[in-house]
């Protein structure tokens, strides 16, 4: 396995919130928490990367809380997934997608990425 040279700086985001708009709507947050390294965190570290409402609602993340399903697995035979790392879609976080997690610096640039889009879909839809 490559070393991930980029854990040590998601770790230390962990706890770390940053405002997202300058209208103070939104914000992200950071939980970040090294682990021993197992089949669903072979990576070791345990993260939840969240874009909040200021209501503290979160509306989209990328994170490896638990293990997830694989996509088409149905709802009577489903198959989970060995890996944990998923992320919510925005505006609608009940639904999980597979996260391909290659390193930290990856995992940071997909989530701000996905952050930069929904907050583009937000604007434009309250613009209608």
């Amino acid at each position: 396995m490559d070393v991930d040279h980029g854990i040590e700086n998601l770790l230390d985001l962990d706890g770390t919130v940053i405002e997202a708009d300058s209208e103070l709507e939104y914000y992200v947050h950071f939980d970040v928490k090294r682990v021993d390294c197992s089949e669903g965190r072979p990576h070791g570290i345990k993260y939840s990367l969240t874009l909040r409402d200021k209501w503290n609602n979160r509306l989209m993340g990328f994170d490896n809380a638990h293990p997830v399903k694989a996509p088409g697995s149905g709802f009577i035979r489903h198959r989970m997934l060995n890996k944990y790392d998923h992320q919510h879609t925005f505006r609608n976080v009940a639904v999980i997608i597979p996260y391909e997690y290659f390193n930290a610096e990856q995992l940071l640039v997909d989530f701000w990425a996905s952050v930069d889009e929904a907050l583009r879909t937000d604007c434009r839809s309250t613009d209608s």
